[in-house]
């Protein structure tokens, strides 16, 4: 199964994490497929930067996000877009099959 999750980087002190695609059994900071963006916790307030086009995409093949990550997600408005997609996919199929 592959999940979305963070991997985190920086120094001591100073974490910064990446938000990547990897396999579940992987450990934390192993070897990962993807990264979809990062997240810095330091600043105040953080700042968060997603490709939301692969973290779609990732979504879309059955990746589960990490509660931690589901939030940065949503702060990022990916959720959000995702949603309405899959909402506006399913509606296409509707008035395919009612035609």
């Amino acid at each position: 199964m592959v999940k979305l999750r963070l991997r985190r980087m920086g120094a001591n002190d100073q974490p910064f994490y990446r938000i990547v695609a990897v396999d579940a059994r992987v450990k934390r900071d192993g070897k990962y497929i993807e990264c979809v963006g990062w997240y810095d916790p330091k600043p105040n307030p953080s700042k968060i930067n997603i490709e939301t086009d692969r973290a779609i995409y990732w979504l879309s093949v059955g990746a589960q996000p990490t509660e931690t990550v589901r939030s940065l997600l949503r702060k990022a408005g990916v959720l959000q877009i995702w949603h309405e997609r899959k909402i506006a996919k399913k509606a296409a199929a509707e008035t395919e099959t009612q035609e």
